[in-house]
């Protein structure tokens, strides 16, 4: 049971509601993820207009859903990584990849690089090497994708606190942090 209230559309405020209502008209459903966020309509409104911009970027939808992954599994999020196991399938990933991302890599070389990344980003807090960095910009990656695969993996850590924290229901297909098979 969720440590924090679920906000429901038929309790919230008119400001929740309006956020809700937009989510429900993109999404087809509200996350219970999102419905915690609403307590504070400010903290919602924040996370969404940071996702609407990382969604503008240049990093394909898939390799955004493998750095999620990654980043989730690494936190040990098992809302998230349930959630992000749905939403990249959706996108295209295959079971097989999303497993590769849980572990840290990718089937696709240069999305390997940009989760190899992620990944060195979410454990050591940012403090990379020159390697790693080295090894991103290599598989091709340009500063300003490097910059989303950072602006991703903070929205993800946002996110993987939250979720843990509330201790929310997952409202997706269930997946253990132990799973071998997604």
């Amino acid at each position: 049971m969720s440590r924090l209230k679920v906000v429901t559309q038929s309790a919230a405020t008119s400001e929740q509601n309006a956020l809700l209502e937009a989510i429900q008209n993109k999404l087809g459903m509200v996350p219970n993820f999102l419905a915690v966020l609403a307590n504070s309509p400010e903290a919602l409104q924040a996370f969404l207009g940071l996702h609407g911009i990382s969604e503008a970027g240049r990093l394909a939808p898939q390799t955004r859903e493998r750095i999620a992954l990654a980043v989730a599994q690494d936190n040990s999020c098992e809302y998230c990584v349930s959630a992000h196991t749905a939403i990249g399938r959706k996108a295209g990933l295959s079971a097989s990849e999303i497993m590769a991302n849980r572990a840290g890599t990718s089937e696709d070389t240069k999305a390997a690089a940009a989760v190899v990344f992620a990944q060195a980003l979410n454990s050591h807090l940012g403090e990379v090497t020159s390697a790693e960095f080295d090894a991103v910009r290599r598989a091709g990656y340009d500063d300003g994708e490097i910059v989303e695969i950072i602006t991703h993996v903070g929205m993800n850590i946002l996110a993987n606190l939250i979720g843990k924290a509330s201790q929310v229901d997952i409202d997706f297909p269930k997946v253990s942090l132990r799973d071998q098979a997604a």
